[in-house]
């Protein structure tokens, strides 16, 4: 199955109905965790335009996404917030087609550029650097924030990934 992407632009009517939404809004961490395909999602403020609002989320399959819009929670959040709360909403689906990690450790300069299946990708994001042990920082959910995040059980094992390690001049390849 492929992985799916779901990205959200959202306009609300007022300031006030954005208040509202993120009551409704702070809860849906709740309904997603218990949703076995639901990997990741984010909301964030446009930087140039305060009220341009946008989500991202990740999805294990197309099937997983199509569960999330029949739950009960979803749709009576969607009706409550086409009702009046939203101006505009814009919303673009993908197939994933690769996921890469590019990171350079600020501690011993090496550099990593590797492919990753994105079904695992909290778990890659805590990897620590090979050379010399440095912890990358990596987000993790809190209860203020809009970012949920969980790996999920790989549907589809692709042991033969190619990763490449690169420090300087040398470039070692590896299997993951």
């Amino acid at each position: 199955m492929a992985v799916y992407l779901s990205m959200q632009r959202v306009r609300f009517s007022s300031p006030d109905s954005y208040e509202k939404f993120k009551v409704v809004f702070a809860d849906t961490r709740h309904h997603l965790m218990k949703l076995p395909g639901f990997m990741h999602l984010t909301w964030w403020e446009h930087p140039d335009d305060p009220t341009w609002f946008n989500e991202c989320s990740f999805w294990a399959s197309k099937e997983s996404l199509y569960d999330w819009h029949m739950n009960e929670y979803h749709k009576r959040a969607k009706a409550w917030a086409a009702n009046g709360a939203i101006m505009e909403d814009i919303i673009t689906n993908f197939e994933l087609t690769g996921t890469r990690l590019l990171r350079i450790c600020p501690c011993c300069n090496l550099v990593q550029d590797k492919a990753y299946n994105l079904e695992e990708e909290q778990a890659v994001l805590r990897e620590v650097c090979p050379e010399c042990g440095f912890h990358f920082p990596y987000l993790t959910e809190q209860p203020t924030s809009f970012a949920v995040f969980k790996d999920v059980p790989l549907s589809q094992s692709d042991p033969d990934v190619d990763v490449v390690v690169t420090d300087g001049d040398r470039s070692v390849p590896v299997r993951a």
